[in-house]
């Protein structure tokens, strides 16, 4: 036998080249139908239990002192751990709304708490409470969110398909005395919506 003939080929021949980018083709043709929500961080529902809204400077939120049109960022759920609660998943826009949308109602209505994770590239957003219309604005690439609902309703988001258009949001509670509490939510996209992901709305 020759030296030549004895030689093991080694290498990708073209043949299956084309078979590993004709799977890969079809990979990414499927991927939009993939429910990737069902594997975005979420913390474990069986921990979460009803807690007070914590606002930044260590108070609690409170519907006779917490300001209309005005939002403040909230973290959920809380681990105590600087490191932990410093994740953009854990991050929320707790929101009074404006005037025209109900924020002077003297119950849990006048509030609202949603993702800070834009839907289109998790970026984070903010709520802008002035400049015309009330909105939560992405920086990245100008998806805005309606403060009342939470749809995106310019920009790329909004072009998404459900449930990939509406942030994720928190179930409130207002107790007697006034102050904001967060019930336990259930993190799929038919009820409180997965961060990262989205909620029907």
């Amino acid at each position: 036998m020759s030296e030549v003939g004895s030689k093991k080929s080694v290498g990708l021949s073209r043949r299956d080249f084309l078979k590993l980018i004709g799977a890969a083709g079809t990979g990414l043709a499927f991927a939009p139908f993939v429910p990737f929500g069902n594997f975005m961080p979420n913390p474990n529902q069986a921990s979460l239990e009803k807690v007070p809204v914590v606002l930044p400077d260590g108070t609690r939120a409170n519907i006779n002192s917490f300001p209309v049109n005005h939002a403040e960022v909230i973290t959920y759920p809380a681990t105590g751990d600087a490191a932990l609660d410093a994740e953009a998943f854990r991050k929320w826009q707790f929101i009074r709304l404006p005037e025209e949308l109900g924020g002077t109602k003297n119950d849990v209505s006048a509030f609202r708490a949603f993702s800070m994770i834009c839907l289109h590239l998790w970026c984070l957003w903010k709520y802008w409470p002035d400049d015309g219309r009330k909105r939560g604005e992405c920086p990245c690439h100008g998806s805005m969110y309606d403060p009342d609902t939470g749809t995106a309703f310019v920009g790329p988001a909004s072009v998404q398909a459900e449930p990939s258009n509406t942030l994720p949001k928190l179930s409130l509670e207002v107790d007697p005395s006034g102050f904001v509490f967060i019930l336990p939510p259930k993190f799929n996209a038919n009820d409180n919506g997965v961060v990262g992901y989205g909620r029907f709305a």
